[in-house]
C-alpha cells in the first residue's frame, strides 16, 4: 500500500487501531481487510474517511451542545449583533478543504491501484447465468479449460428438514482456483441478465452485464477458502449464486489445472463413443440431480418447472425433448442448457428423463445424437 499524507496518517494514528485488530470477532460489523494488498488498502481508507467523520462529528456536536448549554436564554445569554464574519467565512471554506484534499490523495491512489490490470499473469473469463457462474481459465498454450459452479446446498438445508451447516447458501460443487501470490485478471460478463461477482475478502466486486466484459483483478496474499455471492438482484433465485475462490499453492494449481485439462481431453474422446443403458442411466442421475433437480423434483414430480413424470416431452419425439434441453424455453424458467452441459452430459439426461420416474421409453441417445441435432 502506498503511504498515507501526513494528514491521514495523523488521523488513523488517533483512531486508536487496537480496535482494528485482524481478529474477525471483533470487525463483525466492519467490512473485512481481506487477503489482497487492494484489499488493505480499500479497509485503511474507510477507516481514515470514518475517523475523520468521527471527528468532525465530535467537534459539530460538541461545540452545538456546549452552546445550547451554556449560551441559553434561561442563563442570560443574549445573541450576538455582528452580521458577517471574514475570518470565519475563510476559516470555513479552507478548513473544509484542507480536509478533502486529505481524504482525496489516499482515495485516488487506491482508485489507481484498483484499475492497474497490467501486468496480470492469468485470466479468468467469468460469465453469469441464471442461476450458476461459468469459469473459462484462457491459456495461450493450449486448450482452454472452463466448468460451470453451481450451489451445491442440499435442497434438506433449504426446506428446514436439516440443520443448516456454517456456508449455508456459500457452496459450490466446482469451486475457481488460483494460485496464491498471483496477479489474476477476471473477466466479466452474463449470458442473460445483469448479474454481479462479489468476494469481499479479495475485495473483488464487479458486474456482469450481457454484452459487455468488465475487467476486475485480484492477487491474493494467503491460501484459502473465500465465499461470496451474486450481488445483484437477478431474478428469484438470486440468493442461491453463491462465489467460492479457493486460493491454493502454485504446485498444488498447477496439479489442479494438470486434472482438469485431462478431463477435458477424457471427454473429447468419450464424444466419439456410444454407452450402453447403464452408462447413460448412471451419468444422466448425475447431471439431473445437478442441473435439473431443483426445478424439476428429485422424482420428477415438477416443482419451479413442469414435471418430468409422464411429461409429453420426456415420452414424445427424441428431437422435440433434445430442442428443450438445448435450446430451452423462452420466456420461462427452462434455461438453454447447450452451452452449460457437453453433448455427453446431455445424452446421458435425456437418456435418463426418457426412462426414469416410471417413463420406461426404452430409448437411449449418444453423444452423436446431440452434436447432430446441434448442427441441424
Amino acid at each position: 500500500m502506498r503511504a498515507a499524507p501526513g494528514f491521514a496518517a495523523l488521523v488513523m494514528a488517533m483512531s486508536g487501531r487496537l480496535a482494528l485488530a485482524a481478529d474477525d470477532k471483533m470487525n463483525q460489523l466492519n467490512m473485512p481487510v481481506g487477503v489482497t494488498d487492494v484489499g488493505k488498502s480499500i479497509y485503511d481508507l474507510h477507516m481514515i474517511i470514518l475517523w475523520i467523520c468521527v471527528v468532525i462529528g465530535a467537534l459539530v456536536f460538541g461545540v452545538m451542545f456546549y452552546s445550547i448549554i451554556y449560551h441559553r436564554k434561561s442563563r442570560g445569554a443574549k445573541a450576538a449583533s455582528f452580521h458577517e464574519s471574514t475570518k470565519v467565512e475563510i476559516a470555513w471554506t479552507v478548513v473544509p478543504f484542507v480536509i478533502l484534499i486529505g481524504m482525496a490523495v489516499p482515495a485516488t491512489s487506491t482508485l489507481i491501484d484498483i484499475y492497474d490490470f497490467d501486468d496480470a499473469e492469468m485470466d479468468i473469463l467469468i460469465t453469469g447465468y441464471q442461476w450458476k457462474w461459468k469459469y473459462e481459465y484462457l491459456n495461450e498454450d493450449g486448450e482452454n479449460v472452463s466448468f460451470f459452479s453451481n450451489m451445491s446446498t442440499p435442497q434438506s438445508e433449504i426446506y428446514n428438514t436439516q440443520t443448516k451447516n456454517s456456508n449455508y447458501l456459500l457452496e459450490v460443487d466446482e469451486p475457481v482456483v488460483i494460485p496464491v501470490g498471483t496477479k489474476v485478471r477476471f473477466l466479466v460478463t452474463a449470458n442473460d441478465v445483469i448479474h454481479s461477482w462479489w468476494v469481499p475478502e479479495l475485495a473483488v466486486k464487479k458486474d456482469a452485464i450481457p454484452g459487455f466484459i468488465n475487467e476486475t483483478w485480484a492477487m491474493a496474499n494467503e491460501i484459502g477458502t473465500y465465499r461470496g455471492q451474486c450481488a445483484e438482484l437477478c431474478g428469484k433465485d438470486h440468493g442461491f449464486m453463491p462465489v467460492v475462490v479457493e486460493v491454493v499453492s502454485k504446485e498444488d494449481y498447477a496439479s489442479w489445472m494438470s486434472e482438469k485439462q485431462a478431463e477435458a481431453e477424457e471427454i473429447k474422446s468419450l464424444m466419439a463413443q456410444n454407452f450402453s443403458m447403464d452408462e447413460l442411466m448412471s451419468r444422466g442421475k448425475a447431471v439431473y440431480q445437478r442441473a435439473c433437480q431443483a426445478c424439476h423434483g428429485a422424482s420428477g414430480e415438477g416443482g419451479v418447472g413442469t414435471a418430468i413424470a409422464g411429461s409429453d416431452v420426456a415420452t414424445g419425439e427424441i428431437a422435440g425433448h433434445l430442442n428443450i434441453g438445448i435450446n430451452g424455453v423462452p420466456g420461462s424458467a427452462m434455461q438453454a442448457f447447450g452451452g452449460q452441459l457437453n453433448d455427453v452430459e446431455m445424452a446421458a439426461v435425456i437418456t435418463y428423463q426418457r426412462n426414469a420416474f416410471g417413463n420406461n421409453m426404452g430409448d437411449m441417445v449418444q453423444p452423436i445424437d446431440v452434436f447432430n441435432h446441434k448442427k441441424g
